[in-house]
């Protein structure tokens, strides 16, 4: 069975790598030292600190282990190359909602970095699938719980995350 192929964006792909940078020097240090800490208090039975600690290193643990799954498996988008004359991953979008009357912009990103609330869609939901392929003044119609919902593309450019 091959492994799942990841899409991320270069900026993306700097983020996971600090990550895993940060907990593999840092973390497990910080992790280990609380461990021994915890040791020299005696009794490992009843020792709440040590519990506590032994789960938060299984957590970072379990987190690396992610990420270098994610970094291994992925296939990298750099948003400074990407093409601007239609919308794929690494685009930086501005749509017409017109049911609100409203401009909203977009990072678009592969599902990995997806983060609404952040204003970065994945090319995995519904909306991304709608706007994948499609060029400045394109409307696009998106099924949604709510009914239909009509965007237009107002403007494309290449994403500069942070």
């Amino acid at each position: 069975m091959q492994a799942s192929k990841y899409v991320i964006t270069l900026t993306g792909h700097d983020k996971f790598q600090a990550e895993l940078e940060d907990l593999k020097v840092n973390r497990r240090q910080e992790v280990a030292q609380k461990i021994k800490e915890a040791r020299e208090q005696g009794d490992l039975s009843e020792n709440a600190e040590y519990d506590a600690a032994k789960d938060e290193q299984r957590d970072i643990e379990a987190r690396i282990e992610w990420l270098e799954k994610i970094l291994n498996t992925s296939e990298v988008v750099d948003e400074s190359k990407v093409d601007t004359t239609e919308i794929g991953i690494g685009c930086k979008i501005t749509l017409w909602d017109e049911e609100y009357e409203e401009e909203i912009l977009y990072d678009v990103t592969g599902s990995i970095e997806a983060d609404s609330l952040k204003g970065k869609i994945s090319n995995e939901s519904k909306l991304g699938k709608a706007l994948m392929g499609k060029k400045e003044g394109d409307v696009v119609e998106v099924e949604s719980n709510a009914g239909v919902l009509l965007y237009k593309v107002m403007k494309i450019e290449r994403s500069n995350q942070n």
